[in-house]
Formats: C-alpha cells, structure tokens, sequence
C-alpha cells in the first residue's frame, strides 16, 4: 500500500529554491518562501535560494549552475510557466532535460483542479531531469506552490514513501528503492 513507512529512516534531500519574477525580491517572495519553509520544515536541506528575471538566459545560467553542483539533488522553479509573453520558464529549462516526467504534469493538474478547478490548464508545470539533478517547474502563485507542496511533492521527496520515492533515484540514495 503507498503511504509513508515509519519504520524507515529519513533521508533528507538537498533542494535549490529558484524564483522567477521580473518583481519580486527576497522580501516580497512569497511563493519562493514558502517552497523553502515547507522543504526546511519537511527536513530536508535548503541548498540555495535565488531569484531571476523572466529570461531565458538568466534562468538557464542559473539552472546550469546548480545541475553542476554537486550538493543540489533536486532544484524547485516558481513562475514562469503560464502562457504571458514573459512567461519561458519552459522554454528555458526543457532543452536542458535529459528526461522527462511527464508524470508530474499529470499528478500536479489533478491536485491543482481540486483547489482552482479548470484554471489549471493555464499552467505549464513541468518535471525532469538533467544530469542527475531533478527539476520540478511549478507556477509562480503562493497557491500553486502550496498545492505542488503539500499535494504532490512532500511525499514525492519523502524517502520513506513507498512504494518508492525520487530520492532512490538519485545517485546517492540510489538502493532505497531496491
């Protein structure tokens, strides 16, 4: 049965927080914030927080730069995923992906339909992996990254979810889902 095993120890993933935003800042960050406290809350390691324009050189430079870091297991985008003409999140990061999970898309718009009914097919939520690093691109409201939270991805990252969870498909943690 799926759920979290108790008996299992936990292992506490390292997670980048990438926010991108022609306006915010550190302070006004809300949605970023909350990324970062849930993961901390959950356990698990803030290993870098940054916020980027809307530009697809920009979020690249940025992606590249922690997909290169080895202490960056999983990094986490807000905003960029609608359908404004600022909006490139995607076309930013796909080219980087060595793979997809289409997956994530699936699960995140079926949770997300819960709490903004159909306005979810305005996002453009997208999962993959680069390297050995995986991206998770979430929109850019407080509410979608709450949803994307709490509804999909602290158990997604929980290493005691079973039947597996994407910490044993990372390298280091890679017999966890033996």
């Amino acid at each position: 049965m799926a759920g979290i095993d108790e008996t299992l120890p936990f292992h506490p993933l390292n997670i980048a927080v990438l926010t991108v935003s022609d306006t915010r800042t550190m302070e006004t960050d809300t949605s970023g914030a909350l990324l970062a406290d849930r993961l901390v809350g959950a356990g698990h390691q803030l290993a870098a927080r940054a916020i980027v324009t809307d530009d697809v050189g920009a979020i690249r430079a940025q992606m590249q730069a922690w997909i290169a870091d080895p202490a960056v297991d999983i990094i986490l985008s807000t905003g960029g995923t609608g359908f404004t003409p600022r909006d490139v999140t995607p076309e930013a990061v796909m080219p980087l992906l060595r793979r997809v999970m289409d997956g994530f898309s699936v699960v995140f718009h079926q949770a997300s339909m819960g709490t903004i009914g159909v306005s979810t097919l305005q996002s453009r939520a997208f999962a993959g992996q680069a390297e050995d690093t995986f991206i998770f691109c979430v929109p850019g409201s407080t509410g979608a990254c709450r949803d994307a939270w709490d509804l999909v991805l602290g158990l997604e990252f929980d290493s005691r979810y079973r039947p597996c969870s994407i910490a044993g498909q990372l390298p280091r943690l890679q017999d966890l889902c033996a």
